[in-house]
């Protein structure tokens, strides 16, 4: 058994982990508090990975998810608490030699202003500070008011 190449990056919410897994089966991802383990097979070959990873901070399992695609698998780490920043993903300094930084989808988000953020956090941002209750629906969500208005109607 050997670890699987995985890159990652930070989010104010989540942590996003990424393993490079093309045709992978049998995927398991266990989530804790404190630590997460990946196990999958992969290859034609049938190669057994697995990575146990002690991480740097906490996270909620219940909000954590993964999602397997025919190239890898996507794993976003919940975080229980949301915008405090992650300097490395291990809760130990040492380098672990099948993880690197993904750079492509990095940023030093507890850095920005308000004119930094990025469209997703203005939109969210603008939304909750008006309450959003009389607004057209843009995000096209339209089943889940429906849902909630016919609740209401019924009681």
């Amino acid at each position: 058994m050997q670890p699987a190449a995985a890159k990652w990056y930070d989010r104010r919410e989540s942590v996003f982990i990424e393993f490079c897994m093309e045709d992978s089966k049998d995927v398991q991802v266990i989530f804790d508090k404190s630590k997460f383990t990946f196990s999958c097979v992969s290859g034609t070959d049938d190669i057994k990975h697995q990575n146990a990873v002690e991480l740097f901070g906490e996270i909620d399992p219940k909000e954590s998810k993964h999602r397997r695609t025919d190239r890898s698998v996507l794993c976003c780490l919940r975080k229980a608490e949301p915008g405090k920043s992650w300097p490395r993903l291990t809760k130990d300094k040492a380098k672990c030699n099948w993880l690197s930084v993904d750079f492509n989808n990095w940023k030093d988000w507890e850095d920005d202003s308000d004119e930094d953020l990025s469209s997703f956090d203005k939109f969210s941002e603008m939304m909750n500070s008006m309450g959003g209750d009389d607004l057209p629906d843009l995000d096209g969500a339209d089943e889940e008011h429906e849902s909630a208005d016919s609740d209401d109607e019924s009681t």
